[in-house]
């Protein structure tokens, strides 16, 4: 196996996979290291807005949303005490506007598949440990990696490393200062045959704090609650008396016995909503993306949308004509100042900031809140 590329990518996820089959189809020649190869079982990166399915598109990659029995998207349906709002998403340039929802594993699988068959990329499964970076400059030139089952560690060397590894980066703490925030978690389940008052629509219950809801599948619906502060534990039964209590009256009528069905078959599973605003990349031969890098409320569902777009532009900007050798810091790092600004408007103006505020502004108790998230929807689709 070499251990020289162009780029090296640690993390084959959505941001990783995607970066993956953007750069290897321009000819570079890349290194993907992923710890565990199995699908991943996860719950969010479930819903893609119309914007993501756009990116999506751009990249080449639309067939990964199929044979994974996905969910086209028209839109939401909110609720907010005995309020009723369908928002469906807006036409752009004349057409019609749809998101795809389905099982997170199934499309990492699939965005797997996709990058495996381009010629010039080599999937690793591997636990990488450390940046091999230069005593001198400190500029990265590699990473050091232990292959799964093996005790023997391996190191590979590119100008350029790219860090997807996720919402628990490993080597986020060692170029990021900012820390991650987490005021909430949000509690997941899966209902079957759920009956919705919108079919093909995600759903979202106003109550004391947000309820999401949206098929991932033919018979399988996804239930996200958002719980403040201190989670209840799950192991003393209290999780489910809470959700029993404080959310299940604000459930629609007709969901309520599927509901109630799975708190009592369904495993309750937990992940916090982190918040973690975007940083400029400074560091030579180095790029953080994706969670590892930016993190918003999951609430208007903007952030596989957010990856697969910040790929779009940083694979134009670093493209052969643009940028043709990867041992250019300098003009990498210019490159990336221009990626940070053309980022701001659908990422941090758009999307960050209204994930927050809308986060914030759901705990009060007004009908504003219909008139806002209605906005939301339309402008982060």
């Amino acid at each position: 196996m070499n251990s020289e590329y162009d780029l090296i990518i640690i993390g084959a996820g959505i941001v990783g996979c995607a970066a993956a089959v953007a750069f290897g189809k321009q000819g570079r020649k890349v290194l993907l290291i992923e710890r565990d190869m199995s699908e991943p079982n996860r719950i969010v990166g479930e819903l893609l807005q119309p914007g993501g399915v756009s990116a999506l598109e751009k990249l080449g990659l639309a067939e990964c949303l199929e044979n994974i029995d996905s969910i086209t998207c028209y839109g939401y349906g909110v609720f907010y005490e005995n309020e009723i709002v369908h928002i469906p998403y807006p036409n752009i340039n004349g057409k019609a506007s749809r998101g795809r929802s389905f099982h997170h594993g199934r499309f990492i699988m699939n965005l797997r598949n996709a990058a495996s068959k381009i010629t010039n990329v080599t999937i690793y499964e591997a636990v990488a440990s450390d940046i091999i970076s230069c005593p001198v400059t400190e500029r990265a030139l590699g990473v050091i990696c232990t292959p799964k089952g093996e005790s023997d560690i391996r190191h590979f060397y590119a100008p350029l490393t790219i860090i997807a590894d996720g919402c628990f980066s490993k080597f986020r703490k060692d170029f990021i200062l900012k820390d991650v925030q987490a005021k909430s978690n949000f509690v997941g389940f899966i209902m079957k045959d759920a009956i919705l008052p919108f079919p093909n629509h995600g759903h979202v219950v106003l109550a004391n704090s947000p309820i999401l809801m949206y098929q991932i599948g033919t018979h399988e619906t996804r239930v996200l609650v958002d719980i403040p502060g201190k989670l209840p534990s799950n192991g003393t039964g209290e999780l489910k008396k809470y959700i029993e209590s404080k959310v299940l009256p604000f459930i629609p009528k007709s969901v309520q016995p599927s509901f109630r069905e799975a708190l009592q078959t369904e495993r309750l599973r937990s992940m916090p909503n982190s918040f973690l605003p975007p940083s400029t990349n400074v560091h030579g031969g180095l790029i953080i993306l994706g969670d590892a890098m930016n993190m918003r409320h999951p609430l208007t569902g903007g952030g596989m949308t957010v990856g697969f777009r910040d790929v779009v532009i940083l694979s134009d900007l670093l493209s052969p004509t643009q940028t043709p050798d990867f041992n250019d810091i300098g003009l990498i790092l210019a490159q990336l100042q221009v990626f940070h600004w053309k980022r701001k408007f659908y990422c941090s103006t758009v999307i960050n900031v209204l994930a927050q505020a809308l986060y914030s502004l759901f705990s009060a108790a007004d009908g504003r809140k219909l008139i806002l998230y209605k906005n939301v929807c339309i402008m982060t689709a």
